[in-house]
């Protein structure tokens, strides 16, 4: 028998639907999210006056742009990242503005997502960042960034995924993807050839059609064609003579035309140098342009910018059309509707245990155990009764400073006390410096909190070797930091070698205990004159809020190390081309002599034996790869091939494999590099267990840009499938034809 209260309910229900129904058609076309999105763009446009139309292509703050409040069309709030959100500074000024609530999850720096190797970690990188940006009620994330790692004096590199296209790209998608479904928009940067920090607002770049397609734009390809990118924020540095975030070439001819890119083009805060290349070169939203409003009578100094006042007077004279300005401001109201004006979004979540777990989990997986003689790691707290670390990056405060990606964290674990909690009352953990860099500088009105140090640089090594020469092991961390000239914005290293004669102090303590752990605390490779006396060598990336405890965990083996080197450490500069070719940094022009031969592709070319290698990564197990096979001899153009090959963990603990898998062009019409990474999977194998590994791959995996053609091409005879666990170790290799 049909119960009346189901009845009711059935009707309410409908009747519900009805209401919001006629609800969302009395809305304006530009309100009504059941409209789609053109229609309500086109509707809102046609409301706008030229005057509100002009004032959301440029800054109202120094993060902010104006919305319409007569319609109801928010502002738009930017947030540095791409490691964490930046804390609230005041309206026109870059100091803190003293909030209370606005300390967040500091994640580990990109080189450490890139060295996971792992698209399940982007995943949940972009997902925690997103949900910490959405919180904050900002609606658009400045990073992450895919600049290709050139030259490792780059100040910026540790804000990059690395040297190779082929992973920053598959890394990139993921990251965008998990930060866009928080209903934030991913802002990839810095588009494009941003390589070096001297002169990064006066260089122009000089490169071949076919080394900027292979090289340096297949990231940003991935970000906007596979990730689904809203915005895209452009480089400082010029190419073929024009400001990379008002370039014709650029963001026109490319970014626009050949991968059809839909969302917005940001500046980079001081970015813009022109008012009509702004207008007609792609530029969407200028921010942080150096002009002086003030002095020149402006009552607002953002009235000055390029695309505010200059623009709106050229409009109203005639000499700029309309359409100029409603271009830009249709792809800023694609970004309001997807992000912002989207009812549907999430809340987000703010410094929750959950998202620093998250960070823990993803330093975890990043960290990278790059020498590991006689098993010396992990700690053997059985045998290890004291510990001593020894450095100052042990102690150093690491999420403050470095330029843009300066936070404001809610804590930081430094790897000193993330060692002691870790140990417990298993073995007594004692501390000595070592050594003492420059006197620590504040950022933004963020201060480091670093011990000031009186001793000489003679008494802090003295006491350094006296601990360790007691101790039953030493861990000592060193490496860069965020200094100016290190590893930060504005400004390059100005060498390989490690600063405050850290080399002469870890050769003196692997002389005194052999029992010794290195851990280099950097985004960059560093040389390594010492690394034949030192029994292991652990890459410890800038970890983020968790650093110590995820440190500590790799370093007495609770998680098995299985990150792999997103780039290539050179045993000095000359083995690196930008170097060896002698252009780097240029004189106002930067020509990239080396073309498509950048990190290992260089290294092969070369045949440059690496201090270690791209994709190289040790584990406390070891794996066993079995023979390689193809689904085929031949492979059509249009069809594919797919290699198999069984990886078995032939140790006794569970661990993680990258199984690499490059491509080697046995016979071509122009130069190609040795070998280029097409594919990579990380498995999980428990101790003992054998899985099979799978590739598949078309014609586009080898395939070169014909600059003559401007297409690529995929010349038809045989090819090598490489596979390994790195750039130099490789396994297995199985022939193949195309057809």
């Amino acid at each position: 028998m049909f119960k009346p209260i189901k009845l009711f309910s059935t009707v309410l229900l409908i009747v519900g639907l009805l209401v919001n129904v006629a609800a969302q058609e009395s809305l304006p076309v530009y309100l009504n999210e059941a409209k789609p999105m053109e229609q309500r763009i086109e509707d809102a446009l046609s409301r706008m006056t030229l005057e509100e139309k002009v004032a959301m292509v440029h800054a109202q703050s120094k993060f902010s742009s104006a919305g319409v409040p007569r319609l109801g069309i928010p502002e738009n709030w930017m947030t540095d990242g791409p490691h964490g959100i930046r804390a609230e500074v005041f309206w026109d000024e870059w100091d803190q503005a003293g909030w209370t609530n606005d300390s967040c999850i500091a994640f580990p720096a990109l080189t450490c997502l890139a060295a996971t190797w792992n698209k399940d970690m982007s995943a949940l990188y972009g997902k925690v960042i997103g949900e910490e940006a959405r919180y904050r009620n900002k609606n658009v994330l400045l990073g992450p960034g895919v600049n290709i790692y050139r030259t490792p004096l780059n100040g910026r590199n540790f804000e990059y995924m690395g040297e190779d296209p082929f992973l920053a790209s598959k890394m990139v998608v993921p990251y965008i993807q998990g930060v866009q479904s928080s209903g934030v928009a991913a802002c990839v940067k810095h588009y494009a050839l941003n390589n070096q920090e001297i002169d990064r607002h006066t260089v122009n770049v000089n490169i071949d059609d076919r080394t900027l397609y292979e090289i340096y734009l297949p990231a940003f390809k991935a970000a906007v064609q596979e990730g689904g990118a809203w915005a895209i924020m452009g480089a400082y540095n010029k190419y073929k003579g024009q400001w990379a975030g008002q370039n014709q070439f650029l963001l026109n001819d490319i970014l626009r035309g050949e991968w059809k890119f839909d969302g917005v083009v940001v500046s980079d805060w001081g970015g813009i140098n022109d008012t009509k290349q702004a207008i007609y070169h792609g530029l969407d939203m200028e921010f942080g342009s150096w002009t002086d409003g003030l002095s020149k009578g402006a009552s607002n100094a953002y009235d000055n910018y390029y695309l505010a006042d200059p623009f709106l007077k050229l409009i109203r004279s005639g000499e700029v059309k309309v359409e100029e300005v409603d271009k830009k401001v249709r792809n800023i109201l694609r970004l309001v509707f997807r992000t912002n004006m989207n009812t549907k979004r999430p809340f987000g979540s703010f410094g929750t245990e959950e998202h620093a777990l998250a960070g823990r989990k993803i330093a975890q997986d990043g960290i990278v155990l790059l020498k590991n003689n006689n098993n010396t790691l992990p700690i053997n707290l059985s045998k290890a009764k004291k510990i001593a670390v020894i450095g100052e990056n042990a102690i150093k405060v690491m999420t403050v400073g470095g330029g843009s990606s300066s936070l404001k964290a809610k804590y930081e674990i430094s790897p000193l006390d993330g060692i002691k909690s870790r140990v417990g009352k298993d073995a007594e953990v004692v501390f000595a410096r070592g050594y003492v860099g420059e006197k620590p500088k504040s950022q933004d009105g963020l201060k480091t909190g670093d011990v000031e140090e009186t001793r000489s640089a003679e008494e802090l090594s003295k006491e350094a070797l006296e601990l360790a020469k007691t101790a039953d092991f030493v861990v000592f961390v060193g490496g860069l930091n965020k200094n100016n000239g290190q590893d930060s914005e504005g400004n390059d290293r100005k060498s390989l070698g490690l600063p405050y004669s850290q080399d002469k102090l870890i050769t003196e303590l692997a002389k005194v205990n052999k029992n010794l752990a290195v851990v280099m605390i950097s985004g960059n490779a560093v040389a390594m004159p010492w690394v034949k006396e030192v029994p292991s060598i652990v890459q410890g990336w800038y970890l983020g809020t968790e650093a110590g405890s995820a440190l500590a965990s790799v370093l007495v083996g609770d998680v098995n190390p299985s990150g792999k080197l997103p780039f290539t450490f050179p045993v000095k500069l000359d083995d690196n081309g930008a170097h060896k070719l002698g252009d780097y940094p240029g004189n106002g022009e930067q020509t990239y002599h080396e073309g498509i031969f950048v990190g290992y592709r260089w290294a092969d070319k070369q045949n440059v034996k690496p201090l270690f290698s791209f994709g190289h990564g040790l584990s406390y197990t070891s794996f066993e790869y079995g023979k390689v096979t193809a689904d085929k001899k031949d492979m059509a153009a249009d069809g594919n091939i797919t290699f198999s090959v069984d990886v078995r963990n032939t140790g006794k603990r569970d661990g993680q494999e990258v199984v690499q898998l490059y491509i080697h062009d046995v016979k071509s019409s122009v130069p190609r590099p040795v070998k280029e990474l097409k594919d990579f999977q990380k498995v999980s194998l428990k101790a003992g267990e054998t899985k099979t590994v799978k590739f598949t791959i078309d014609k586009t995996a080898l395939s070169f840009f014909d600059a003559a053609k401007h297409d690529w091409v995929a010349e038809a005879g045989d090819f090598k499938a490489l596979i390994g666990a790195s750039s130099t170790d490789i396994r297995q290799t199985v022939g193949f034809k195309l057809l």
